[in-house]
């Protein structure tokens, strides 16, 4: 069946079909969600969400642009709104200690995809956020500030810190590998 079929399909609300798109997308989604919560049981509960949203605006979808990537729209906007009634909304935009020090910035080609995403995941909630918004979503900080309800330059900020602190977690690694040669 194609995406197409599919689509239609689960608009005419045929649950086989319902349940082979949501198999077909939610891995890829929980990894989205993953990166925007504290734990794997609250990205399953984004995840929930957001296929709910998907499947009651199914018929909105006009069959312009990747259709993958407009699931990943609405996983993102569900996680975020998630996080504005958390109770650590306070928290994500908060002043934290950034440690200064040598920072290695090719130390991050040696790491793999799976440790760069735990570093991620270790950064305050804020930092976190907008990361993975703008290095990983590839969202301006314009739409970042929209979307979050916080300024241009906050979003900016909350960028450079995140960056320093996983260069500050990066560059050991780094000065082990200069070290072994």
């Amino acid at each position: 069946m194609t995406e197409k079929e599919l689509i239609q399909q689960c608009i005419l609300e045929d649950r086989g079909s319902q349940e082979e798109l949501f198999r077909r997308y939610a891995g890829k989604m929980l990894a989205v969600c993953i990166r925007y919560t504290r734990h794997r049981m609250e990205a399953e509960d984004v995840l929930q969400d957001a296929f709910i949203k998907v499947f009651d605006n199914l018929e909105k979808y006009e069959f312009k642009g990747s259709f993958e990537g407009w699931i990943r729209r609405i996983v993102v906007n569900t996680a975020l709104k998630k996080q504005t009634r958390k109770s650590y909304k306070n928290e994500l935009y908060g002043v934290d200690y950034v440690p200064e020090g040598s920072q290695h910035p090719r130390a991050i080609a040696s790491l793999n995809a799976d440790y760069l995403l735990e570093l991620i995941q270790e950064l305050p909630m804020g930092y976190k956020t907008v990361f993975n918004l703008y290095a990983i979503e590839g969202y301006s900080h314009k739409e970042i500030a929209e979307a979050l309800g916080i300024g241009e330059s906050t979003s900016r900020s909350q960028l450079a810190k995140a960056r320093a602190i996983l260069q500050t977690r990066i560059a050991p690694l780094y000065d082990e590998k200069m070290v072994k040669r």
